[in-house]
């Protein structure tokens, strides 16, 4: 080779000496740059030549707000679920004019509880709840009879318990005073119902008598007129006749008297009473006629009974305590626990099985107590003492002819009397028992919901305004109130559903007669104090021997 051509072989070698020393090992550069990438990965320093991309921080604000919005819907649910009133009594206070304990619930957390009130309120009842089928309502559609049944004397009470109405009518004024002492408000506008809640009502009360009024819209589809109800659920009337005289106020209520305004309507343990077990009504009176037969009249104890609580401030059961003396006063005096009773599965307290005794004996409570019914359904003759409430059926009563009266004052002899004369008089006692039965029996579920239909039918034609829904209430229907509904009362409200729609009409409703109802009111004080004065002549002769 020549000299130059030794040169540029030297050279060519040189130069893959170098690239073949770049590939192996990196400059002092690129070593001190790739130290300052690991100290920033090991300290998370941001990058200089590659910093966040804008769709990261989109995602980060988008997800920040989602929370934000989810926190915000959180608290304004609980909120309005706080506000939010039920039938089974959450957010309501109990009535001030009659104070009780707060009812406790046993949903598992606040959550479940909120999405039980939400679902309930709001969610449970079609957006087409009412059917009414037009066939139903004509006298020639589907087999309903154009002859009504007359409804029972009883029934003429309705005119006189809307008589203070009679002239003035029904206005909102009236309506408005009448909010004062009511728990709940019932409006019922094209066969729906809806419920403007104020107060709680004790136990279950108001779930019971609202799912009453849902049954007669089912059996009577398109026959109940709009109307505009304020109702109170506990025991004593509270609108008295003196101070309400010039201005009436229109309250709703279980029962009432002389001195009160309020107006009678069914209870609500016709259609079951959950805390003691009762079942709906005509199930409850068949079992107790059916415990009545199992003895007959000479087998059964020659004796009074009571069995009840005492402790319901109610002075006529404490003295009734004292007469707990079969020899003496010829009386079995029990008291009933229902704390234990629940506990042993109301065992001890079946209505069925007290009707051992000849006599069984009716004391009032608080007020009135739904007790009498199922008394009188014993057959045995009933001792009632001088009531001073009256329910919508008890003013059919008739002393001597199906109860026996007795008197508060000196009760135990009173109640002696009563037991000598019918041990003495066993036909007689009997057949006054029997009556009493049979007049319950008569007080059958057909005339229960044709009185709330005459009642509320006349109360409604009295009324000067077109009824509206007002804005704080919430409908009503039987999907929401099952909602609602505790396992127990669940099983006893399905018991009472009115699953068909009737083809009769309701009785037909006598004519106001004012004269006959003072006439009978006469009579009855009239036979109540031939028998205090037979009692009190009783008396005398012993005291003389």
């Amino acid at each position: 080779l020549s000299k130059a051509e030794r040169i540029s072989e030297a050279i060519n070698r040189e130069k893959k000496k170098r690239k073949s020393r770049k590939k192996g090992k990196k400059s002092f550069a690129e070593e001190k740059e790739e130290k300052k990438m690991g100290l920033r990965l090991r300290l998370r320093l941001p990058h200089k030549s590659s910093p966040r991309t804008p769709s990261y921080l989109l995602l980060c604000v988008l997800a920040l707000s989602f929370f934000s919005f989810t926190a915000l819907l959180l608290y304004k649910v609980d909120d309005f679920v706080a506000q939010t009133k039920t039938l089974a009594g959450h957010n309501l206070e109990p009535t001030p004019w009659h104070v009780f304990p707060r009812k406790s619930f046993s949903e598992a957390t606040k959550r479940s509880q909120a999405y039980r009130i939400l679902q309930c309120s709001y969610f449970s009842c079609p957006y087409n709840s009412v059917v009414q089928p037009k066939s139903l309502l004509s006298d020639s559609g589907s087999g309903r009879r154009t002859q009504q049944p007359q409804c029972p004397d009883v029934f003429r009470w309705i005119h006189r318990d809307l008589e203070p109405w009679a002239k003035t009518g029904v206005t909102k004024e009236h309506l408005d005073n009448a909010k004062a002492n009511a728990a709940f408000r019932v409006v019922i506008l094209s066969g729906k119902l809806y419920v403007d809640l104020y107060y709680a009502c004790v136990q279950s009360r108001m779930m019971f008598t609202i799912w009453g009024i849902l049954q007669l819209l089912n059996k009577y589809p398109g026959m109940v007129p709009d109307v505009d109800m304020m109702f109170d659920c506990m025991d004593k009337p509270i609108i008295n006749k003196t101070e309400h005289n010039s201005f009436p106020v229109p309250l709703f209520r279980y029962c009432t008297n002389e001195a009160h305004l309020d107006i009678p309507f069914p209870d609500w343990s016709f259609w079951g009473w959950s805390e003691t077990n009762l079942r709906p009504w005509e199930e409850e009176f068949g079992d107790i006629k059916k415990g009545s037969r199992r003895s007959s009249w000479n087998s059964k104890q020659p004796r009074a009974y009571w069995k009840g609580n005492p402790d319901v401030v109610s002075p006529i059961r404490m003295e009734l305590m004292k007469c707990n003396h079969s020899r003496l006063w010829g009386a079995q005096i029990m008291r009933q626990n229902w704390e234990e009773e629940a506990k042993g599965g109301f065992e001890q307290s079946k209505l069925s099985n007290q009707c051992n005794h000849r006599y069984k004996i009716y004391a009032e409570g608080y007020a009135w107590s739904v007790s009498l019914k199922y008394i009188l359904s014993c057959g045995s003759m009933t001792l009632i003492i001088s009531p001073e409430y009256e329910d919508f059926f008890s003013r059919g009563l008739l002393p001597k002819e199906n109860y026996w009266p007795v008197s508060p004052t000196d009760l135990c002899r009173s109640i002696k009397h009563a037991v000598d004369w019918g041990n003495a008089n066993p036909s007689d006692a009997e057949r006054i028992g029997k009556r009493g039965q049979a007049y319950m029996e008569s007080i059958s579920m057909n005339r229960v919901y044709d009185y709330m239909f005459h009642l509320i039918s006349e109360y409604a034609k009295l009324q000067k305004f077109k009824p509206e829904k007002p804005s704080s209430a919430k409908e009503v229907c039987a999907g929401s109130l099952l909602c609602f509904a505790e396992q127990k009362e669940r099983e006893l409200l399905e018991k009472s559903r009115v699953v068909v729609p009737s083809l009769d009409r309701p009785c037909k409703l006598p004519v106001a007669d004012r004269n006959r109802l003072e006439r009978l009111i006469q009579q009855k004080k009239k036979s109540i104090e031939d028998g205090r004065y037979m009692e009190m002549a009783r008396s005398t002769e012993r005291g003389s021997r």
